[in-house]
């Protein structure tokens, strides 16, 4: 009975493939055809289908930059650089959007030790540097059972300073692997919607505005208070702006 579930699950999911490979490939010829906005349903259509992919983020956002429309090119191409962070294009087409963009945020720049560790740490993601630390322990207790057993005290020795020095990478790269998962769960991004968006000194309303961000804004989201996001600019300004404003970058 699992063999035949597995099989038709197999089949649908053959089929799905199959028929979003030919929504993109008609999305595209819209594209070139210059009918800019059609292409855009077909695309979210596979959207819709759970399927995501850096190229279809990437042809997502083209077509909006051919809209003018600010706000879901600059989204679309930072969703297809989470998925392809070293595309070459996706970062040159999204640094052409944010010309586009009315906010000048500074960027207050990282210095000293702080921004060595960020910058070691994000060499690699969580995942590597828990199969890194995973080798190291197999290392670690293959080099410690051939001392143990070893006669040389040659090869004694070699190996004891081998395990050794297995054991402090070891305990290194666990100290980046927890450093990196602490970094992407603080990482909250999130594009400004809103044509302009009044930023409170407080989650009300009625408070203090503190100032204005516009579309296209990239933010960091700090925490959630009923309809309010908490969120801080890259120059270290923080306010509350509505919910509906804002939309999230990690939200599939």
């Amino acid at each position: 009975m699992k063999k035949v579930f597995y099989i038709v699950s197999f089949l649908l999911s053959l089929t799905a493939f199959s028929q979003n490979q030919a929504l993109f490939e008609k999305a595209n010829a819209l594209y070139n055809e210059g009918k800019y906005a059609e292409a855009i349903d077909n695309y979210k259509v596979i959207l819709d289908t759970k399927n995501h992919s850096a190229d279809l983020y990437f042809n997502l956002a083209n077509a909006h930059y051919k809209l003018n429309s600010i706000a879901p090119s600059i989204y679309f191409y930072e969703k297809a650089l989470q998925l392809a962070p070293d595309d070459a294009d996706i970062k040159n087409n999204l640094s052409f959007a944010q010309n586009m963009t009315i906010d000048a945020v500074d960027v207050i720049p990282e210095a000293g030790l702080s921004k060595l560790i960020k910058n070691i740490t994000n060499t690699m993601s969580f995942d590597n540097w828990a199969r890194m630390a995973i080798g190291l322990v197999f290392c670690f207790v293959v080099l410690f059972l051939i001392y143990y057993f070893a006669y040389s005290t040659l090869n004694k020795r070699l190996t004891f300073m081998g395990s050794i020095a297995s054991l402090v990478l070891l305990c290194i790269s666990l100290a980046f692997a927890f450093h990196k998962y602490n970094l992407d769960k603080k990482d909250n991004p999130a594009i400004v919607f809103a044509q302009e968006s009044k930023v409170k000194s407080d989650p009300n309303p009625r408070s203090e505005e503190s100032f204005r961000l516009h579309e296209g804004t990239k933010i960091q989201v700090l925490e959630t208070y009923n309809d309010w996001k908490k969120i801080k600019l890259s120059d270290g300004k923080m306010g509350w702006v509505n919910s509906e404003d804002i939309k999230l970058l990690n939200d599939i």
